[in-house]
């Protein structure tokens, strides 16, 4: 065996090195991960098969030449074919858990977990949520933290993507919470019976115009999880026209929209909305009681039509 199959590098000199290549790759943060260093953290817990706490906790652990390699071709792929990270090494961490991450589903980022990891304080007050429910699921991380953080709810999933449904079923699987957590494939509340205590949602709200300028990264993604017609802004405003149905008489939904929040205020001017603060990161997400959707549905309704009446490109 010669010296150069024997040699190692420490995690600390390779998360420099893969630091600065992704920096000067230019590739594009924000897909569950913020920073060159927070993906490098996380590529070099795939390489090493551990968690990336373990290994910001080891800077030194060696690397075998073989793992070394392997680095090196997997960050080839991220900044060659800008491929995101989560696909590259098929998992992804949202609200403390480790997901499977595949093209079947958008991968998870998003700040509704702090807003779960807090359990929706201070708005759910002392309440127990007994049902919950996450419109528009995806790989299911939303379902799968309300279901760590509430053990005692059932909550259900839903989404229109087949695809998306079999990946979450596999995330469901791997937290055990096949008991709990229910899978429903539907077109938004199509198929939904009963009511919920909460009932949260990240639906697609990006319009086609602005898809077709986003960084390549979100090229690998499916784009039905993604893009919504109406500048973005009509599955949104479905969602808020019928979700008071399903909701407990102290129901509440917590609606995600992104960087389309000013879009959705200026859609909806005689609606005060109240926009959740974030101390981690993220911004884009309102909050309903029941009394407010129904309070207001013609005036959603009317924003939604306004949209559908009027010709977007496509």
């Amino acid at each position: 065996m010669t010296a150069r199959q024997n040699a190692t590098s420490s995690s600390h000199d390779l998360f420099e090195e893969i630091v600065h290549e992704l920096q000067a790759a230019e590739v594009f943060f924000g897909h569950g991960a913020a920073s060159a260093e927070e993906e490098t953290l996380w590529l070099l817990a795939h390489v090493l098969k551990k968690d990336p706490q373990w290994v910001n906790a080891h800077p030194q652990v060696m690397l075998t030449t073989a793992q070394e390699a392997r680095l090196k071709t997997l960050l080839h792929q991220r900044i060659t074919r800008r491929l995101p990270m989560g696909y590259i090494t098929g998992t992804a961490y949202f609200a403390g858990h480790e997901l499977i991450a595949d093209r079947r589903a958008l991968i998870p980022r998003s700040p509704f977990a702090e807003l779960i990891e807090k359990r929706f304080q201070p708005w759910l007050g002392k309440e127990q949520p007994q049902r919950m429910l996450d419109m528009c699921t995806g790989g299911g991380c939303i379902a799968i933290a309300m279901a760590s953080v509430f053990p005692q709810a059932q909550v259900d999933a839903v989404d229109v993507s087949a695809d998306a449904l079999s990946l979450a079923a596999e995330n469901r699987h791997k937290h055990k919470l096949d008991s709990r957590l229910h899978l429903i494939q539907s077109d938004l509340f199509q198929a939904v019976n009963g009511r919920y205590d909460v009932i949260a949602s990240n639906p697609p709200y990006v319009s086609v115009a602005e898809y077709r300028q986003l960084p390549d990264e979100y090229r690998h993604e499916p784009p039905l999880g993604l893009v919504s017609e109406g500048d973005g802004l009509c599955l949104p405003l479905e969602i808020l026209v019928q979700a008071a149905g399903y909701m407990t008489d102290d129901g509440l939904l917590f609606l995600e929209v992104g960087h389309s929040d000013e879009a959705l205020q200026a859609a909806l001017p005689n609606v005060p909305i109240t926009w959740l603060l974030f101390e981690q990161s993220g911004s884009g997400i309102c909050v309903f009681s029941r009394e407010e959707l129904l309070n207001y549905q013609a005036e959603f309704s009317r924003a939604l039509k306004a949209l559908t009446d009027t010709p977007h490109e496509s």
